[in-house]
């Protein structure tokens, strides 16, 4: 039998030769210096050879003891290499299978039916919020207390809402999961009632002509950025979202048709929606072309 001098003191020859240990167990030595544990077993009859691993990668010991499973496998007719062999595909299949994979997957699948370029920065937005350990784990065996331990993180920065985005987000991936047959379960769906709801600010609109003249003052005065100046000046006179209008582009306005046009894929209905531009408007706008007019 071997010890682990005669291992660690084994030379290289001009030729491969192999030193024995036990019960099929031996240590190939290379001309170049490597060592690699081999297994010589019988499967039906036919004398077959297992790689084990390099040395000293794989130790005396460890090398004894995957001899052990090895054998053991054949005592229950297992051919330790294909036994070898399958799990390395399920190894490959379960990073295919990846919280990531099937997440991007059910990104590119919501891109193809049209969803908003914006939904889709918040997809990949909420999904960067979870660890680099996490979106590796194959979303078959995340556990609920995984997914908990993530989003609770975010509740310990007092980012009650980003957990519930997550929470929320994550249920949409082990729905997608489970419908293309890589995940039996939604562990997020677990997890209804266990984070802290966020408290809801609202904003009172500004219904007084008094206040409301105030504000276009405000804005009137405002001295900053130009394209937050002029997108400010603009907003009293198109009643858009501050996303719409922040996304505006100058393909989309038609200065002589006095129109601003927003494509279908901007909109929550999918349907295009034009907006009438006053003269007030179309001189903002005319404004702001001498700044951006070259660009998106």
């Amino acid at each position: 039998m071997l010890t682990d001098t005669a291992v660690r003191n084994a030379k290289p020859k001009a030729k491969a030769y192999k030193v024995s240990d036990s019960l099929g167990l031996y240590l190939l030595v290379n001309p170049k210096g490597s060592k690699l544990w081999r297994l010589k077993y019988r499967m039906n009859g036919v004398e077959r050879k297992l790689a084990i691993g390099p040395y000293p990668q794989f130790t005396l010991s460890e090398a004894r003891a995957a001899r052990d499973a090895a054998r053991r496998q054949v005592a229950h007719a297992i051919d330790p290499n294909y036994a070898k062999r399958q799990a390395r595909i399920e190894a490959s299949l379960r990073a295919e299978n990846s919280f990531a994979k099937v997440a991007g997957e059910l990104i590119e699948k919501r891109q193809t039916e049209g969803v908003s370029p914006r939904t889709l920065e918040k997809y990949q937005w909420v999904l960067k919020l979870f660890s680099a350990e996490f979106v590796r784990r194959p979303v078959a065996e995340i556990s609920p207390a995984e997914l908990l331990h993530e989003l609770k993180h975010q509740e310990r920065r007092g980012k009650f809402e980003t957990a519930k985005r997550m929470r929320s987000f994550a249920s949409r991936v082990f729905r997608y999961g489970a419908a293309t047959a890589r995940a039996e379960r939604d562990p997020a769906q677990m997890l209804l009632g266990a984070l802290i709801q966020p408290k809801v600010k609202h904003f009172a609109a500004i219904t007084e002509p008094t206040e409301f003249g105030a504000l276009l003052r405000a804005i009137e005065d405002y001295s900053g950025d130009p394209a937050v100046m002029h997108a400010l000046k603009l907003t009293p006179h198109v009643f858009q979202r501050p996303g719409e209008l922040r996304h505006m582009e100058w393909a989309e306005i038609n200065f002589d048709k006095a129109v601003w046009t927003l494509p279908p894929a901007k909109m929550k209905m999918r349907q295009p929606h034009a907006v009438p531009l006053s003269r007030q408007a179309l001189a903002i706008l005319q404004t702001m072309q001498g700044l951006t007019g070259k660009g998106k």
